[in-house]
């Protein structure tokens, strides 16, 4: 029985090292199990289900922008912007043209408030700074304030 003693304490140190080891290599062997058998079924699940509520929201979320403005007058303009390739330097011609954008529209919704929204700056901006659009479609939408916001056409 000394003998099986000795034994036992001797088996209660490592023990208590394996269950200190083993819950660690349990938990790193369950882990990438885990991960990788819910990751697939996570992303196969989460796909379908975020392409549908995005497209349905995108489409709603302009009309209800629309409506929390209080739209007094609307109107679609061709603005040429040509003229900003002949008359302006080429490393300035996308900021020029977006200036040109603004003040074509204050002067012509009559207003001094004018807004361009991050769709038609990125229109504008989309070839880099020296190659803006020759000419470029807006709907510049009026609100009661007499504020003006600049967004791309519908059909264009």
């Amino acid at each position: 029985m000394s003998t099986s003693e000795p034994e036992e304490e001797t088996e209660a140190e490592p023990t208590d090292e394996e269950i200190e080891k083993a819950p660690a290599a349990e938990a790193e062997t369950e882990e990438p199990e885990a991960e990788e058998v819910a990751e697939p079924e996570t992303e196969e699940e989460a796909e379908p289900e975020e392409a549908p509520a995005e497209a349905p929201a995108a489409a709603e979320e302009p009309p209800e922008g629309e409506e929390e403005i209080e739209v007094v007058e609307e109107k679609v303009y061709t603005i040429p912007l040509r003229h900003v390739w002949t008359v302006t330097p080429r490393g300035k011609r996308a900021p020029r043209a977006v200036r040109d954008v603004r003040n074509y529209v204050a002067r012509h919704m009559k207003s001094e408030e004018v807004a361009v929204s991050n769709e038609i700056n990125s229109a504008i901006w989309g070839r880099s700074i020296n190659k803006p659009p020759r000419k470029i479609t807006v709907r510049a939408v009026k609100d009661k304030e007499g504020k003006v916001i600049i967004y791309p056409a519908k059909g264009a």
